[in-house]
């Protein structure tokens, strides 16, 4: 069980220190100069906690969960590391508070110029969150994935976990300007969209609404066809 309760910490634990370089009110808790790099290495930390929780559980279908997971990670990743890369590129900044600033500045979203890279992240955020139709790890035709065995306070940190990092992820605010007037929006990594029906509410609003895709298959259209 220590295994279990070890992937079960590090899912809620690197959502936490992945919104260290995410500003709030103008400051960020600490304003890397690779920001943008942190905040994806924090992303990728959770693929073994969530791994490590399938294993130690010794159940077959949590096993299978964990290893989605993994597979799930293989098809989402290399999208949302583009999109970062976007937003970083138009801000020529790897500093996530830099690349809230570049848009200020130039007085549009970057959502507006990278929708394609907004997309991309959207879908991101779902997948590190494993909700909606990213839910493989937790799917119903393997009893639960890894939340199947699991009880009492180390399910409980998984789920905060996932909401941490569903959070992390539609969460980052700013103040930007739109025809002179600011704006009260959403900035994830830059890629920017209204706070008000808009970029922020986009994930909670799928998750129950879309069937959830095999990893597979979605790495099948995001290597051939999303990536190019």
């Amino acid at each position: 069980m220590l295994l279990v309760r070890i992937g079960a910490a590090v899912v809620p634990v690197s959502a936490v220190l992945a919104v260290l370089v995410v500003p709030f009110g103008g400051a960020a808790a600490a304003d890397l100069s690779v920001g943008v790099v942190w905040f994806n290495a924090m992303e990728v930390v959770t693929w073994a906690g969530l791994w490590m929780a399938g294993w130690g559980q010794n159940a077959v279908f949590c096993l299978v969960g964990g290893y989605r997971h993994v597979a799930q990670g293989l098809a989402y990743e290399l999208p949302l590391m583009f999109a970062l890369i976007a937003a970083a590129t138009g801000a020529e900044s790897l500093r996530v508070g830099a690349i809230a600033a570049a848009q200020q500045e130039q007085g549009l979203w970057f959502a507006v110029w990278m929708p394609v890279a907004f997309a991309a992240y959207l879908a991101g955020v779902l997948a590190f969150s494993f909700v909606g139709p990213f839910a493989y790890p937790v799917g119903a035709d393997v009893a639960g994935g890894v939340l199947g065995e699991l009880s009492g306070p180390d399910r409980l940190l998984l789920l905060a976990g996932r909401r941490l990092w569903l959070a992390a992820g539609r969460r980052w605010r700013c103040r930007c300007s739109w025809a002179g007037a600011p704006v009260r929006t959403c900035c994830p990594v830059g890629v920017v969209g209204r706070q008000d029906g808009g970029g922020s509410g986009v994930p909670a609003g799928v998750r129950r609404r879309l069937p959830v895709l095999r990893a597979d298959r979605y790495v099948e259209f995001a290597w051939v066809v999303l990536i190019p």
